[in-house]
């Protein structure tokens, strides 16, 4: 039996936990640097390589390239060859910083960890205040990230499995509807639905105009402006009638009052018309949230969700980690008479409510 003074201590434990949790934190700013270099791009394209050559290809410095390198083999990020000098990825590694249509693309969650840092002085401000701060508010990388980062998941589920997970939308998508996107940011959920059925007509709708200004850079690039729009609107007065379908994309517990929402989007609907709500995976209880997602989403909620609810009017404060017993809940008080968890991935549940 080993002697147990030869354990480690709980302290011990806990300082190693620390320890990895601080790399992980330094390590986050070059990963932002890396993606923004094309670093990890030129390594994927070129394979295994060393700093001198990597700094060509990409048009930096060879000293600090060496450095970035060494950073991101200390972190496992990429991989290192002693018998030879170089460095590589593997294709699991390229799946998560560079591969922007891989389901486990992560790279963009940097750009939304660096808002959480950049804005901490006023959201401290809004602790102590009790008004948050708003979404409009933030850093502008908090809005192309979040794009970044909730964009696989939309491109791998959300035609796939998520709207045929709804009673009868497919088919109507199919043949033709009228869809409200509410709370659509930069557009990504609104063009991979429009892309994928083509007689549809699409709405998005969001409070922030300059997200609004880039959906309209986004859906005119990509040449849908003929059945595409966005306008500015929030959710809790949406300026249209008879929608098939309403979506809201990981939106509705950022809101101040998300039971306006569910009553405006209830009006909006056809009678006969569905809601889908897209939230981050969580269960009713916070004991049955503390794991890894939970972890992630929580932090993003104290630092994000939370306070842009509490930035607006109603305070709801659902916050990210709400579950579907709260957000059922809210959608029924909306007017909904029935809602029902459609579909789970890792990462997010799919609620579709009935008027």
């Amino acid at each position: 039996m080993p002697d147990v003074n030869t354990q480690p201590s709980a302290l011990d434990l806990f300082v190693g936990k620390m320890l990895a949790d601080i790399g992980a934190a330094m390590a986050g700013a070059s990963v932002m640097m890396g993606d923004r270099l094309g670093l990890y791009r030129m390594m994927r394209d070129s394979g295994p390589t060393d700093a001198a050559r990597l700094a060509r290809a990409t048009g930096t410095t060879e000293r600090l390239v060496a450095e970035w390198l060494a950073a991101q083999a200390a972190s496992g990020y990429v991989q290192f060859d002693p018998a030879t000098g170089l460095f590589s990825m593997t294709p699991e590694q390229a799946m998560v910083f560079v591969d922007e249509d891989s389901p486990v693309y992560l790279a963009g969650a940097f750009d939304v960890i660096a808002s959480a840092w950049r804005d901490e002085p006023r959201i401290a401000e809004g602790y102590r205040s009790g008004r948050g701060l708003g979404w409009h508010e933030r850093d502008a990388c908090l809005f192309c990230g979040t794009e970044r980062f909730f964009r696989p998941a939309y491109r791998h589920n959300l035609v796939q499995s998520w709207l045929p997970a709804l009673d009868g939308v497919v088919a109507k998508l199919e043949s033709g509807a009228s869809v409200a996107d509410i709370g659509c940011g930069h557009g990504a959920s609104t063009l991979i639905m429009a892309r994928a059925y083509p007689k549809s007509r699409f709405t998005g709708f969001d409070y922030h105009p300059a997200s609004v200004a880039a959906a309209r850079e986004n859906v005119s690039r990509e040449g849908l402006a003929d059945r595409v729009t966005f306008e500015v609107a929030s959710a809790q007065q949406v300026p249209a009638r008879g929608f098939d379908l309403a979506c809201c994309f990981d939106c509705l517990h950022d809101m101040g009052d998300p039971k306006g929402a569910a009553a405006s989007l209830h009006d909006a609907l056809k009678p006969d018309g569905t809601l889908m709500v897209v939230e981050p995976l969580a269960r009713d209880r916070l004991e049955d949230n503390l794991n890894p997602v939970g972890r992630v989403y929580y932090a993003a909620s104290a630092m994000i969700c939370t306070p842009a609810s509490l930035n607006q009017p109603g305070q709801a404060g659902l916050g990210a980690q709400a579950g579907p017993g709260r957000l059922s809940a809210v959608i029924r008080d909306g007017g909904f008479s029935s809602v029902r968890v459609a579909a789970e991935t890792p990462f997010n549940m799919v609620l579709e409510a009935r008027p």
